[in-house]
């Protein structure tokens, strides 16, 4: 019977993982137009992590990310390829899986659960902006010239920090609405 119950587990866990990185996809391609167009990749990675928790979110996270690297077009604009990673926004991409990793550590930390999921996505937002920053300077430098850390600044991030708060915030909702359900 416990042989059992654990081999189903893992069944619902490989489950979970994979409809979580298909959603992760969907996300990516649905698109908000503008001045600067705005995916929901974030907010797949917000709600994928904060619903399944850091181990098997980051596995999901993990999963999206070679999905695309080896040319399933998961990624924004329905692209794939290695060649996305490493373009100018491709850190932003690998970004996600260190947010999957910060919000799997503040599952470890103490406290009060609801205020570390959203201290965790917050920490998350911010590494995934540092390190996908930090990509985008190296590349651009690469192939256009130096770029100054307050023009990529203002080129790729401040105008996602409030559709990502908001986006964060709603990953929020579901995740705390739904987790009891799936965990």
């Amino acid at each position: 019977m416990v042989a059992a119950t654990k081999s189903r587990s893992k069944i619902y866990d490989m489950a979970f993982i994979a409809i979580s990185a298909a959603i992760m996809a969907v996300c990516s391609w649905i698109s908000i137009p503008g001045p600067v167009p705005f995916t929901l990749q974030t907010f797949g990675v917000f709600v994928t992590v904060g619903i399944l928790g850091g181990k098997r979110g980051t596995l999901a996270v993990l999963i999206y990310i070679l999905l695309g690297a080896i040319g399933v077009p998961v990624f924004a604009g329905f692209s794939g390829g290695f060649g996305v990673l490493l373009s100018s926004t491709g850190g932003y991409i690998i970004g996600f899986l260190f947010t999957a990793l910060i919000m799997w550590l503040f599952e470890k930390l103490p406290g009060n659960k609801t205020l570390m999921l959203v201290l965790s996505m917050l920490a998350g937002l911010l590494v995934c902006y540092a390190f996908g920053t930090a990509w985008f300077m190296v590349v651009y430098a690469q192939s256009t010239g130096p770029v100054g850390l307050g023009a990529a600044l203002m080129w790729c991030v401040v105008p996602f920090i409030i559709p990502d708060l908001v986006k964060l915030g709603l990953a929020f909702v579901i995740a705390t609405r739904v987790r009891k359900y799936v965990a």
